[in-house]
């Protein structure tokens, strides 16, 4: 018997250190489940930016990290905003602006998050709409649905389009559909997704989790219009005359004789308000069904979640409909990161940017660096929101079209060498530009030492689809 447990003293002696190290490993790459939200503007419960909004399951997400209160995106249209997240290259380094431009072709040599995962042992998979839809990139996973070409399922379409009754209007349009949630593309991304969140991985996992909505057209199941009845809608707040200060530079991108006048001609802009809200607490309802699954699954205690949105969204603030401008509206997207010894519950007011995202997550799951990436680690936020912070977010539409945003100001400069300034603290809503203002002179001076040394040239597309 002294023999017996003599031996298996040894043994565990000698297992105890490789026991050590596996633990280790598992702490050193932790999962990341990656949760990229559609044209979602700050409508949600814990940001305040509309009050009917319905988004339990976000905020909820929010209650067990960081709240990031002033995230901006690099580029207010999703292929430019999603390319720079993916690759770490802001939109002036790599000239990829819109939507049209291949943006892959641009960067060829490109290390995106999920292939520089796969290089420190991880296996990157997902769904859903991550890269913009023309432009997928097969080589960034080890497995996607439906598949590395097509990123997300079919949605089903109404029998009768346009819902809205707006002539020509493409996919600017809203209504119900006769569905229900299992035929819906998010529902059936978020249903793969759940499948794998279900099953032991034998790899560190990054799990990529796209949904299409809120994106256009605003078509989802009945129900989720019948949460915010249409006599009670309530309408962002506007200003008649908010475009008198602003340059022709700014003008011609809120283009308020396009959406502006059509949607207050055909009567749309309570419908329209209900549809995005109803397309949103869908979302939200899809967004709910992958944390349970993963709070349920095996994989709870080492996951990382990141929640981002790749830009905001106008509904006639400054006249302006959709994104593709450089005013708070539209720059402006929630991300919640929840990850160990980030405070359950935090929120982080400085001014970040949707590029510091792949150095954050090299950082929490101590991977290599790399040296070509444009944004900086959150790292140090996370474990303190206070910590001091002086550089702006930087937001590009176009060659030579920049927004910096400050704890207090906007800034912008157009490639006309036009301005708008906007004081935040005053004037949230950014109903008056202060650019020619002598005494804010400085401010300008100081946010143009931020603005980008290369601007690239915009590279050839077809015309572009707003």
């Amino acid at each position: 018997m002294p023999r017996l447990f003599f031996r298996v003293l040894i043994m565990f002696a000698f297992c105890l250190p490789h026991l050590h190290s596996a633990v280790a490993d598992a702490a050193d790459k932790p999962n990341v489940l990656f949760i990229a939200v559609d044209d979602l503007n700050d409508w949600i419960g814990v940001l305040g930016g509309h009050p009917q909004t319905i988004t339990p399951n976000i905020d909820r997400l929010a209650k067990r990290g960081m709240l990031f209160t002033r995230c901006y995106c690099a580029a207010p249209a999703c292929n430019p905003s999603r390319a720079a997240l993916m690759t770490g290259i802001r939109p002036s380094t790599s000239g990829v602006y819109h939507n049209p431009d291949p943006w892959r072709k641009a960067l060829p040599d490109a290390v995106t998050i999920p292939q520089h995962f796969m290089a420190h042992g991880y296996r990157a998979i997902g769904s859903g709409k991550i890269y913009h839809g023309a432009f997928p990139d097969p080589q960034s996973w080890d497995e996607f649905y439906p598949s590395k070409e097509k990123q997300s399922p079919a949605d089903p379409m109404p029998a009768k389009r346009p819902i809205n009754g707006i002539p020509n209007t493409a996919h600017f349009d809203w209504g119900p559909v006769d569905v229900d949630d299992s035929q819906m593309g998010d529902s059936q991304v978020a249903d793969w997704v759940i499948g794998q969140l279900d099953k032991k991985h034998q790899q560190p996992l990054f799990l990529a989790c796209g949904f299409y909505r809120p994106h256009l057209p605003w078509y989802v199941p009945q129900e989720y219009f019948d949460m915010f009845p249409l006599e009670s809608i309530q309408l962002p707040e506007t200003k008649i005359d908010d475009l008198n200060d602003i340059p022709k530079a700014g003008i011609r991108i809120a283009r308020p004789n396009r959406d502006h006048k059509t949607v207050l001609q055909y009567n749309q802009w309570k419908p329209a308000v209900q549809g995005y809200l109803a397309s949103i607490a869908f979302a939200d309802k899809q967004i709910g069904r992958v944390l349970d699954a993963l709070d349920h699954g095996p994989n709870a205690e080492n996951t990382i979640i990141i929640l981002w949105t790749d830009h905001g969204w106008h509904l006639d603030e400054k006249q302006h409909w959709r994104k593709f401008a450089l005013w708070e509206e539209a720059t402006r997207t929630p991300m919640i990161i929840v990850a160990p010894g980030v405070k359950a519950g935090s929120r982080c007011k400085t001014p970040v940017n949707l590029l510091d995202l792949y150095p954050t997550l090299i950082d929490l799951c101590n991977l290599k660096q790399r040296p070509e990436l444009e944004g900086v680690s959150l790292k140090p936020l996370l474990t303190d929101p206070q910590t001091k912070w002086e550089r702006p977010s930087l937001t590009t539409h176009g060659k030579n079209n920049h927004a910096l945003r400050s704890s207090r100001y906007r800034y912008i400069r157009y490639a006309d060498g036009s301005e708008e300034l906007y004081d935040h603290d005053e004037d949230p809503m950014e109903y008056n530009n202060r650019a020619d203002k002598a005494d804010l002179q400085k401010v300008k001076q100081d946010f143009s030492k931020w603005l980008p040394k290369i601007n690239a040239d915009e590279r050839r597309r077809k015309k572009r689809k707003r």
